[in-house]
């Protein structure tokens, strides 16, 4: 089972039972009861007093059947849903912008369980590095205030404290780690701790996405385009909604599903494009601004050419290789 993502189309299948009864059949029925005692009723008075005993006897039949549906009516009730185990990290900090973003996005869902295991400080670019020995870690909270937990060491080292070392009570259904200030796409991948949260998590069995948002070359003399952590929060959310019931049933491809949404200059990020990564730059600049006013000339062909185009990059990868997954 591969996963289900369109950002603004949500599938659904609905099977609808249906049940009729005719009431013409109803009353033919009844007017054959009321002929059957009268014409019988003149040459045999016994037999016509036990159809008059029918009746009655047909109502108790009657109210004791209506009196069990009202029992078993009664007596129905509503499971409550299972709720969705998140644990969120990064590898820019637990005080940073983009996670805290995130959490605020993914506790406004409705019955999940988020927990928060992040980095005490920024480990960028620190891949699925690891510490010897035991890990440190602190009582913390996001941006907004919601607990979580400092890890000291590196994003892959905050999965080991959770999965590993009783740092969770249950293993979460999903691992999401973001949304890392830069995007991780082509040949930087392998070298991001957002991803390298992400693939330590996947290899432990678990589906793991890696959110991240586009930033820019700071040009002197030129305001700062500040990072739409929101819209891409968005897509996360939209890509647990669609894959909910795989997540709760175990049933998701334990893949890295990375995320890059684009941070536009004007305009409002494209649609969601499902493409490979980048093999390499190809002499393109990995940090060029997103067009998200002017139609692309054509469909993105790689994560870095869709961020260029404006659209949100979504690429499944085998956390054991990071190529495309199978």
């Amino acid at each position: 089972m591969r996963g289900t993502f369109s950002k603004f189309t949500v599938m659904a299948a609905l099977v609808i039972g249906t049940a009729a009864c005719s009431s013409s059949d109803d009353d033919a029925g009844s007017a054959d009861t009321t002929e059957a005692p009268a014409a019988e009723a003149t040459d045999a008075p016994t037999e016509a007093t036990e159809a008059s005993d029918a009746p009655a006897t047909t109502e108790a039949a009657t109210t004791t059947a209506a009196a069990t549906t009202t029992t078993e009516a009664a007596t129905t009730t509503t499971e409550a849903p299972e709720i969705l185990r998140i644990m969120v990290t990064n590898d820019d900090g637990v005080g940073a912008e983009g996670i805290d973003v995130l959490v605020n996005a993914l506790t406004a869902l409705d019955d999940v369980e988020v927990t928060v295991i992040a980095p005490a400080e920024n480990q960028s670019g620190t891949s699925d590095s690891m510490t010897d020995g035991p890990l440190t870690v602190n009582d913390a909270a996001t941006i907004s205030g919601y607990p979580a937990k400092a890890v000291v060491g590196f994003p892959a080292d905050t999965v080991i404290h959770g999965f590993d070392q009783g740092g969770l009570v249950e293993l979460p259904h999903l691992l999401v780690a973001g949304i890392n200030e830069g995007h991780n796409t082509g040949p930087v991948i392998p070298i991001s701790g957002t991803v390298g949260a992400a693939r330590t998590a996947a290899k432990r069995g678990i589906p793991a996405i890696a959110s991240s948002q586009q930033n820019l070359a700071v040009v002197e003399g030129q305001p700062e385009i500040p990072l739409a952590y929101e819209a891409t929060a968005e897509v996360v959310v939209a890509w647990i909604e669609q894959n909910r019931e795989n997540l709760l049933a175990g049933s998701m491809p334990p893949f890295v599903y990375n995320i890059n949404g684009p941070t536009c200059q004007g305009g409002e990020p494209r649609e969601v494009a499902s493409v490979p990564a980048a093999t390499d730059f190809d002499g393109r600049d990995y940090y060029a601004p997103a067009d998200c006013v002017l139609e692309p000339a054509g469909p993105p062909t790689d994560d870095m050419d869709a961020l260029v185009k404006g659209f949100v990059s979504y690429t499944e990868l085998d956390p054991n290789t990071l190529l495309p997954a199978a």
